[in-house]
């Protein structure tokens, strides 16, 4: 028996490059205690409430995405919030989630199908972003709403 260590996803928007490329599918491993810890130690980061701490994880977790063989900060920061949201719960599901939840959530994201307008590539394209692009509805461990993260007076 082998661990499963990578993980292939499908963005419901898509990054946007600078070139006006889309990027939507990527790989994705399981973190370590590192990818959690080490990012801590970045003097950008105040601590475990930052909201830029998601960014810096996702970013050390994210092998590929389209094209792109080196996901940084600068790229997560130009998700659209969906795609950021859709990676938060693709990292819970596969890090902390077990089989069943995994199959349920890509079972969601494939009945969703692509979002109109958009089809996957292998290779980056020119696209226009529509202004309002419906959301693929997730069943459990989908996020319903933004979060709201409380921060204490310093």
């Amino acid at each position: 028996m082998s661990l499963k260590t990578r993980y292939e996803f499908t963005l419901p928007r898509g990054y946007v490059d600078r070139n006006g490329g889309l990027h939507r599918d990527g790989v994705m491993r399981l973190a370590t205690a590192r990818d959690e810890l080490e990012p801590l130690r970045d003097p950008t980061i105040s601590g475990p409430d930052d909201p830029r701490l998601t960014i810096v994880v996702l970013a050390r977790v994210v092998e590929t995405l389209g094209t792109l063989d080196l996901v940084t900060p600068h790229e997560i920061e130009g998700l659209f919030a969906a795609d950021l949201a859709y990676l938060q719960d693709f990292y819970g599901v596969i890090n902390f989630g077990s089989q069943e939840e995994f199959d349920e959530f890509v079972a969601a994201q494939q009945g969703a199908g692509p979002l109109p307008g958009s089809e996957p590539s292998p290779a980056p394209t020119q696209v226009e972003v529509p202004d309002e692009v419906p959301t693929p509805v997730l069943s459990r461990p989908g996020r319903a709403s933004i979060e709201e993260i409380r921060t204490e007076a310093r």
